[in-house]
C-alpha cells in the first residue's frame, strides 16, 4: 500500500530532526514526498546556496528530468513492502570538545535501518563507546541512547484516518504549483541526476532567499524508481559539508520479518515518557494557546512579571503569546521573523539542580554563562545557539539560529 511507503518516508524524515536531539521520532504532517521537500525547506532556510553535484560515485544513473517530473514520479511510484538498510548517521551539530564520550546519537555513526508494513522501524547506530537505537510500531516509539543510557518512550502523532482515506497524490500540474509557490521563497537546484547505494537517484538542494541564521541548506536525495529517500543532510551557513545527514550506504526492497523488530532497551536504563500530543489535540492545544497574545493580556495571566522589550537585539518584537508549561502559565515571545529570528520563553522556575562548574548531561557537558549577574547554561551549535538562565523566579530560554554572543547579549537584553 502507499501509505507503508509513505510511513517510512515520515518516520525517516522524522528521525532526521530529532535525533540530534535525542528526542523520539516525530512525522511529517503528509507522507508524500512533495510535502518531504517542503520540510526541508523549512528545516534548512537560510544562507546561500550550496554549489550543487550530482550524489555518489559510479553505478547506473536516471535520465535527466525536470523536477517536477521526478517528484511526480516519485511519488507515484509502487509501494513497497520493506526496506532494509546499511546506513549512515552524520551528527556535528556540537564541537567535540563538549563531548565526553557522547554515544552515537551526539557523534554520529554507522548502523542498519529497517522498515516494515505498518510503520514499523528500528534503526540501529553502533560505536566503540556504545550503540543507540530507535524501534517503533507505528504507533509509539522509543529512542534509547547510551550516552545518557536513557530510554525515551511515548506515542507518535496519528493522521485522521478519513483525511488520510480522502487524500490523492497531486497531478503533474499540482506539483508544479506548489514548486513554483517555493520557489517564491527558496532557491530550488533542479533534480540532479546521481546514484546514492547503488541506486539511481536524483538529488535536490534547497536554500531560502532571505535570511535564515546559521541554516545554510538542504538536500534531499531520492530512489529514481521505487521514490524512497535515500538521503537527507542540512548544512551550515557557509559550509560544503553537511553538519546533519542521514544515508543510506546499502539498500534492498522486501517484505522484513518480524523479527528485526523484537529488541528491548537495557532494563536497568533510565526512562522518560514524552508527551507527544495526537495532531487533532495538538491543534486544539495550539488554538488555546493563541486564545492570549498581546503583552498586556498575556502579563495579566502570568503568575510572574512579564520581560518583553519592544527589541531584542535589533530585532522587533513580533509575538507574544500564553503557554502551557507543566500545568503552569508560561510565555512565549518571538523577535524577528523565519529562522533569522530569536524565541524566548519565560517560565516558573524549577529547583536549582547543583551549581558544578558544568553539567553533563547524557555526555554533554553546558558551559556555565553570566547574564546580568545570574548564572545559566549555554548549548552552542553548528545551526543555533540556546541559553537556558534563571531569574526572580523565572526561568528564560533563549533560542535563535544566531552565534553566541549575539544569545547572550540577547539574555542580557530581559
Amino acid at each position: 500500500m502507499a501509505e507503508r511507503r509513505a510511513a517510512g518516508v515520515k518516520l525517516l524524515s522524522g528521525f532526521v530532526r530529532t535525533v540530534p536531539i535525542m528526542s523520539l521520532l516525530r512525522t511529517l504532517p503528509t507522507g508524500r514526498l512533495l510535502a518531504l521537500l517542503a520540510s526541508v525547506v523549512v528545516i534548512a532556510a537560510g544562507g546561500t546556496a550550496i554549489a550543487l553535484g550530482a550524489v555518489g560515485g559510479g553505478g547506473p544513473v536516471p535520465p535527466a528530468k525536470p523536477l517536477a517530473g521526478a517528484v511526480h514520479d516519485a511519488i507515484s511510484a509502487p509501494a513497497v513492502n520493506g526496506i532494509t538498510a546499511r546506513i549512515t548517521f552524520t551528527n556535528k551539530l556540537i564541537d567535540s570538545a563538549s563531548l565526553e564520550g557522547g554515544g552515537p546519537l551526539l557523534k554520529g555513526a554507522k548502523g542498519r535501518l529497517w522498515l516494515g508494513d505498518g510503520g514499523k522501524l528500528r534503526l540501529e547506530l553502533q560505536t566503540d563507546n556504545g550503540d543507540a537505537q530507535i524501534v517503533s510500531d507505528g504507533t509509539a516509539a522509543w529512542v534509547y541512547d547510551s550516552g545518557s543510557h536513557t530510554v525515551y518512550r511515548g506515542k507518535l502523532p496519528q493522521e485522521n484516518p478519513a483525511a488520510k482515506a480522502d487524500e490523492k497524490p497531486p497531478t503533474l500540474a499540482g506539483v508544479q504549483k506548489h514548486l513554483t509557490e517555493l520557489a517564491k521563497t527558496t532557491d530550488l537546484s533542479g533534480a540532479t541526476p546521481g546514484n546514492v547505494a547503488g541506486r539511481p537517484a536524483y538529488t535536490v538542494r534547497i536554500s531560502p532567499k532571505h535570511d535564515g541564521g546559521l541554516l545554510g541548506a538542504g538536500a534531499l536525495s531520492w530512489d529514481a524508481a521505487k521514490g524512497v529517500p535515500l538521503r537527507a543532510a542540512v548544512y551550515a551557513q557557509g559550509s560544503s559539508t553537511p553538519v546533519l545527514e542521514l544515508k543510506a550506504d546499502h539498500i534492498s526492497y522486501g517484505k522484513v520479518p518480524a523479527s528485526a523488530f523484537d529488541v528491548s532497551p537495557p532494563s536497568d536504563a533510565k526512562v522518560v515518557n514524552v508527551d507527544v500530543p495526537s495532531g487533532e489535540a495538538a491543534g486544539a492545544k495550539h488554538a488555546a494557546e493563541k486564545a492570549v497574545t498581546g503583552v498586556g493580556p498575556v502579563s495579566k495571566a502570568l503568575p510572574f512579571k512579564l520581560s518583553a522589550p519592544a527589541t531584542l537585539v535589533g530585532l522587533p518584537r513580533h509575538q507574544v503569546r500564553l503557554a502551557d508549561w507543566k500545568g503552569a502559565k508560561a510565555a512565549v515571545v518571538t523577535y524577528g521573523q523565519d529562522l533569522g529570528g530569536m524565541v524566548v520563553i519565560e517560565q516558573p522556575a524549577e529547583p536549582a539542580a547543583g551549581t558544578p562548574a558544568r553539567r553533563e548531561r547524557g555526555g554533554l557537558r553546558l558551559p556555565k554563562v553570566s547574564i546580568n549577574g545570574a548564572t545559566g547554561e549555554e548549548l552552542d551549535t553548528a545551526l543555533a545557539t540556546m541559553i537556558r538562565f534563571q531569574r526572580g523566579g523565572v526561568a528564560y530560554t533563549v533560542l535563535g539560529s544566531v552565534p553566541p554572543a549575539a544569545a547572550q547579549a540577547a539574555a542580557r537584553g530581559l
